[in-house]
């Protein structure tokens, strides 16, 4: 299905109503209705009486003929035949309304054929009345205000359209309304649906809508739209502070930097480049709090460098498998990567400097290198890896300020006395770390100094056999290094075939 629900050349799209069928419920027969405009299409149910009376007011307030509508029937008003006329005739009649009112249907016929749900002119009439009404009043509340996909797209569409803002000529429909709201407002939620909304075939997703609209956003809310079709979030980068994208994005640089697609090289505003720039990109310089968790992401993009004022992160629940480009983010405290691919962790603590709340549970990691230099860490959640050995803990039991660990749901959490072998690596700081979220019992630190004092125990046989072994092996090395010696310098007897010394006495004695 088109996105698109509007005519060539701004002109109004074709608009059809087709009574499809009957059904009975309880008494009375339902007349099913499919409205369609331009590629949009839904379905609408009616009674007779729903028609009579949208008559009624059409005959006082529009002044169309009376007897357009076909008349009453009290005796077999549910047989088939009556039921199969009539259907026809209504379908008539909503195409002669249809036609009399080619532009802006009457609030009452708008609301009869659902228009303030699912068409443009209706959509947006509805949402100004709705502000002229409640605007202020929400504005001064201080409230998210929420708003679909839908909405959006029609207000897009109106004014890519140039038209009146007032076409039905009610004041309290005029668009100046919702443009007067939207210049004010601070939070907003914009949420879709994952599939056809109501009773369309419109997909929310695949809409596209500008929020430039929007002059003075602190927070917005996306959930459920089409990443790449969003237009002008970056007119807030001057104020937003926080931002929630979810269901929506393939990638981060498609939300935080939409115009790198046009420029072969560029860089955040303030960084020194040793490479020619074809685009200097304005930096996000008061948000604070990102969360692009349930998207479709597979890497941290060189997009980040834009956020650096980022505390908060959450990139849950997508795919990434390596741990990048986050040395950018000097500011960062709090990091959410649970849910994603990553096997390693080697080097991270030169990505995370700063890091305090580390989510990392539901990865595939085996190990936990990589983590024996985050020093400021103080919370930590790695359940549901693939961690297997206790040993693994040591990477994280010299952390100085570590206090909750999550390991729960890996294969290590079956090992027998599980909770007192792991506290054991973290030494002295043991009654300091609460483990799995369980405070940890008087009991069990009793069990980890027990097991503290074996491995003292264990560690002193091991430096005392191993000085055992040195001095034996010492000492064998200097009886061989004696004996060879010895050997060196022991007299050897003369050779019985070399002929003695001859005094000087005994020559003068001859």
């Amino acid at each position: 299905m088109e996105a698109a629900a509007g005519g060539e050349d701004g002109e109004e799209p074709p608009r059809e109503a087709r009574v499809l069928g009957s059904e009975l419920v309880e008494t009375y027969t339902v007349y099913i209705i499919q409205v369609s405009v331009g590629n949009h299409q839904w379905t609408v149910k009616h009674r007779y009486s729903d028609f009579h009376d949208l008559h009624e007011k059409l005959v006082s307030e529009k002044k169309i003929d009376k007897n357009l509508l076909p008349p009453k029937k009290m005796i077999g008003k549910n047989s088939k035949s009556l039921v199969e006329k009539r259907q026809k005739e209504l379908e008539v009649y909503l195409q002669t309304l249809l036609i009399k009112f080619p532009v802006t249907a009457p609030k009452v016929l708008s609301h009869f054929l659902h228009f303030h749900l699912y068409e443009i002119n209706g959509i947006t009439a509805a949402l100004a009345e709705e502000l002229f009404h409640k605007g202020e009043q929400l504005l001064m509340a201080g409230e998210v205000f929420t708003i679909r996909p839908l909405q959006l797209y029609a207000v897009t569409q109106q004014l890519l359209q140039g038209k009146p803002t007032c076409a039905n000529g009610d004041a309290k429909t005029d668009l100046g309304h919702i443009l007067d709201f939207t210049c004010r407002l601070k939070y907003l939620k914009v949420t879709g649906t994952g599939g056809p909304f109501g009773t369309s075939n419109i997909q929310e997703h695949l809409l596209p809508f500008d929020l430039s609209i929007f002059k003075s956003l602190h927070q917005i809310e996306i959930n459920h739209c089409g990443g790449k079709l969003i237009k002008g979030l970056t007119s807030s980068k001057h104020a937003l502070a926080t931002m929630s994208v979810r269901f929506s994005a393939t990638s981060m640089k498609e939300i935080l930097v939409p115009e790198a697609s046009e420029f072969d090289q560029w860089e955040p505003e303030g960084a020194t480049s040793s490479c020619p720039v074809t685009a200097v990109i304005p930096t996000w310089r008061t948000l604070t709090t990102l969360d692009m968790s349930h998207n479709s992401i597979s890497q941290i993009d060189e997009s980040v460098k834009l956020i650096p004022k980022i505390e908060f992160l959450d990139l849950s629940h997508n795919g990434v498998s390596l741990v990048e480009n986050l040395q950018h983010l000097y500011n960062l405290v709090h990091l959410d990567l649970s849910y994603n691919k990553l096997t390693s962790l080697e080097g991270v603590h030169t990505k995370l400097g700063n890091i305090k709340t580390l989510n990392l549970a539901g990865n595939q990691l085996e190990t936990l290198c990589g983590l024996n230099k985050l020093y400021s860490l103080v919370n930590l959640d790695l359940s549901n890896n693939k961690i297997e050995q206790i040993d693994e803990v040591k990477n994280i039991g010299n952390l100085p300020c570590l206090e909750k660990v999550v390991l729960s749901s890996n294969p290590l959490s079956i090992i027998p006395d599980y909770r007192t072998k792991v506290l054991a690596q973290f030494g002295d700081r043991a009654s300091e770390v609460c483990l799995d979220n369980i405070v940890t019992t008087e009991k069990e630190l009793d069990t980890v100094e027990v097991l503290k004092a074996i491995q003292k125990a264990k560690e002193v046989k091991y430096k005392l056999s191993n000085s055992d072994k040195k001095i034996s092996e010492d000492s064998r090395l200097t009886a061989a290094s004696s004996k060879s010696n010895c050997s060196s310098l022991t007299v050897r007897p003369c050779s019985p075939s070399l002929p003695r010394p001859v005094s000087s006495s005994q020559g003068n004695h001859k």
